[in-house]
């Protein structure tokens, strides 16, 4: 491993963020710009946005491509990242040959400062370890100033998404914490708001080589949450230890429908341990200047507020409301079918809804309920929830003043709709990803 060597401090001003819009991105650029750097956010679609820089993270694997992009840019960051390859992502392009290429055009025209944010693993642990970590050697050969830091669990408490939102959903689980295996994995956490700390130190200096990035404590994980959980001010609660062949069972059915936060890699990280190097946060606070702070050190700068505690409890009913709103519509698509054309015709007589093809408008509606529904199974979002949400309120609307005798029906099937609009709305929200 290459020993760091601290010089002057960089000339770099202009720097590219590549993952800008992700957990970890956003901590870096706030850091970066906050102390005076001009920051150009690498994204797919830069229109609109004067701080933005079109960029292909799944198609530029040559170095001639970057080129334009790094007109006038000093030094680069590169915190782009999946955990499972979908969508056409794929490791071996996003964390090897796409990385590698800009390293390359960034040699080619003079930026000399290249930051990559890695995984502090185990390759064994899988592709995603095993990609990140050749993309790491394939960018420390190149003639390149390249500071690798490959960080253990990373948190804020400022916010969360991702793994570290169902870790808070863990910790505030209203009866019991259930923990995998009863929570005796070992990793080293550390705030985002570090991370990104030492980012900008790296802009100030002339660090290089790789770095396991880690907090001062090896925490198990049954102890992390409970430091949670009383930041959040829920009572202490027993711990449910679930057994490890359930979880990875869990997990497994997680990647094969590509759903899901925890997913086979972090899940064999975690119980490897994601400690790091026993020397390593020595070796940061040595070669830096400073160092990741102690969970609870980070946690007392910031008291928990309501949206705390609602994020974190609203966390795994998003799943739940979204299994009900797609088995709801379901089963209105499956009733729109089933139901006989004799008795739609009997309870449009009488009623506007006569003028106007009943048993065809149930059968197109009872369609469109089945098309959403496997909309938000396939591929869930707020646009889907949205439209659900619109056809509702059609609905409500529509049978509302033609058969207002609906209103009254004993067991509520219109009145319920008054439930289910809200609802739709709450479930829009908690669909959004970013």
């Amino acid at each position: 491993m290459p020993e760091a060597v601290v010089a002057n401090a960089s000339d770099a001003n202009t720097v590219l963020v590549l993952g800008a819009g992700g957990f970890l991105g956003g901590f870096i650029v706030a850091a970066l710009r906050r102390d005076g750097f001009r920051v150009l956010r690498g994204v797919r679609d830069a229109r609109g946005a004067a701080d933005a820089i079109g960029c292909d993270l799944q198609q530029w694997t040559e170095p001639a491509q970057w080129l334009p992009a790094l007109a006038g840019v000093d030094a680069v960051v590169n915190v782009a990242g999946i955990l499972r390859e979908r969508h056409g992502q794929r490791f071996d392009a996003i964390h090897q040959r796409v990385p590698l290429a800009l390293a390359r055009a960034c040699a080619e025209c003079g930026v000399r400062r290249f930051v990559q944010i890695s995984a502090l693993g185990d390759p064994a642990d899988g592709e995603f370890v095993a990609s990140k970590h050749r993309g790491d050697a394939a960018l420390l050969a190149l003639p390149l100033d390249v500071l690798v830091l490959r960080p253990s669990v990373v948190y804020s408490a400022s916010g969360a998404y991702g793994g570290t939102a169902l870790l808070r959903a863990i910790a505030a689980s209203p009866l019991c914490l259930p923990l995998p295996a009863g929570g005796t994995q070992r990793f080293a956490p550390l705030a985002a708001e570090d991370l990104a700390e030492l980012v900008v130190a790296a802009m100030q200096g002339a660090q290089c080589g790789l770095y396991d990035v880690v907090g001062p404590e090896a925490l198990t994980l049954r102890d992390y949450l409970a430091r949670w959980r009383r930041w959040l001010g829920f009572p202490e609660a027993r711990v449910l230890a679930l057994p490890a062949a359930l979880v990875s069972a869990v997990v497994a059915c997680g990647d094969a429908f590509g759903r899901g936060p925890l997913t086979g890699v972090i899940w064999r990280m975690l119980q490897r341990g994601n400690v790091g190097a026993t020397d390593a946060h020595a070796r940061l606070l040595r070669d830096f200047g400073s160092a990741p702070r102690a969970l609870d050190a980070v946690l007392a700068t910031r008291p928990a507020q309501l949206q705390d505690r609602w994020q974190a409890r609203l966390h795994p009913l998003a799943p739940l409301l979204r299994a009900m709103v797609v088995l709801l519509f379901a089963l209105s698509a499956w009733a729109g079918f089933a139901t006989e054309a004799a008795a739609i015709e009997r309870l449009a007589a009488g009623s506007p809804l006569a003028a106007f093809e009943p048993v065809a408008l149930a059968r197109a509606g009872a369609a469109l309920d089945g098309v959403l529904a496997l909309a938000l199974l396939v591929a869930p979002g707020p646009r889907v929830v949205l439209a659900m949400l619109a056809l509702v309120a059609v609905y409500t609307l529509a049978f509302g003043i033609a058969l207002p005798a609906l209103w009254l029906d004993p067991l509520g099937g219109l009145a319920k709709n008054l439930v289910l609009l809200p609802a739709l709305a709450v479930l829009a929200v908690l669909s959004e990803r970013r």
